[in-house]
């Protein structure tokens, strides 16, 4: 028993196979988004690297420099702060830009402008920055320090600013929409895992999910598993294991950590008592710490044992294969803790 993302070829979905829709992949799902939302609104463009006649490093963006033109698609320099600070200009000007970043490691490239500038615009002159950065992000294709990191929590600390990590290709898109839509900066990240192994089936026209909502993914009893991005299917694939113990897990997928949805977060854990929290991300002051601080201050009452944490150690992603796995988190070691938490 380790990971679903380690089962070469699976696809993850939660949906039936009769379910209505198209079948749509995570990464078609973006696609999808962004051109039903330039298609919408001309204001929206694309900025970022190779993102034109490359069609985007994970080719998000396929095909939609033939169907909208370059003043709408542009190609930038490698060059984090030129895409961010070129958006954030644009947005000013009147456009509703979403950038995309070939890696979302190197958004700490364009960390002064986001977080100095872009969050604390409306705070200053009481006018929005509505921009996205988008991008992919995430461990276990063996790209090494500089390639795989899950840097969210380097921005849930900063006001002013919006964080969005689906799980789902319907998420993806309806989440994405919204966030295009919103008249405030938001960093959309993109696990790149989940690309082509999440498929669900997304019928024409479907809309924009709410910024700021948490989502139900399966009801328990005795202890609630709190997540996001791609650790999902691995909470998932943990509470399937667990049943057949009969202890029963509630999965609650986050979706968006800033804002939490706090209602959700405290309902589920008044639910059953026991709160286990998995995320990709290193430990220390990851979203985890802030989400565990929540329930301590509101929900104490209501626990019956200490909240804990299943996550990456403080360490750089590796880049060797056996070490990366070592570093994640797997359905082994959530069980193994829920289990313990079960027991308490």
């Amino acid at each position: 028993m380790g990971d679903p993302r380690a089962k070469e070829g699976a696809v993850l979905s939660l949906e039936p196979a009769d379910a209505p829709g198209a079948e749509t992949f995570f990464v078609e799902a973006v696609r999808q988004a962004l051109s039903e939302e330039m298609e919408r609104d001309p204001r929206v463009v694309l900025i970022g690297e190779d993102i034109g006649h490359y069609g985007g490093a994970f080719k998000a963006t396929d095909g939609l420099l033939s169907r909208f033109g370059e003043r709408r698609v542009l190609d930038t320099p490698i060059s984090e702060e030129a895409v961010v600070g070129g958006a954030i200009g644009a947005a000013l000007r009147g456009l509703r830009p979403v950038a995309e970043l070939q890696f979302m490691d190197f958004v700490a490239r364009a960390f002064d402008l986001l977080v100095n500038f872009a969050a604390k615009y409306r705070y200053r002159t009481g006018l929005g920055v509505p921009m996205v950065v988008r991008g992919p992000c995430g461990a276990g294709v063996h790209g090494g320090p500089f390639h795989s990191q899950t840097p969210e929590a380097w921005f849930t600390h900063v006001p002013g600013l919006k964080v969005v990590f689906p799980a789902t290709a319907r998420d993806a898109k309806g989440l994405l929409k919204s966030a295009i839509r919103d008249d405030d900066p938001v960093l959309f990240f993109e696990h790149k895992f989940l690309y082509r192994r999440v498929r669900d089936r997304i019928p024409t026209g479907d809309g924009p999910v709410p910024i700021g909502k948490a989502a139900l993914r399966r009801p328990g009893r005795d202890l609630t598993v709190l997540t996001y991005g791609a650790m999902l299917w691995t909470a998932l694939e943990g509470a399937e294991e667990l049943s057949r113990d009969g202890i029963e897990a509630e999965v609650l997928d986050l979706r968006t950590l800033r804002p939490l949805d706090e209602e959700a977060i405290l309902a589920s854990v008044s639910r059953t008592s026991r709160c286990l929290i998995l995320h990709e991300d290193t430990r220390t002051a990851g979203v985890g710490a802030e989400v565990a601080a929540l329930i301590s201050e509101k929900a104490f009452e209501r626990l019956d044992a200490p909240v804990i944490r299943v996550t990456a150690p403080d360490t750089p992603v590796p880049f060797s294969p056996p070490l990366e796995e070592a570093f994640l988190p797997n359905t082994r070691t959530l069980v193994a803790a829920a289990r313990e938490l079960a027991a308490y």
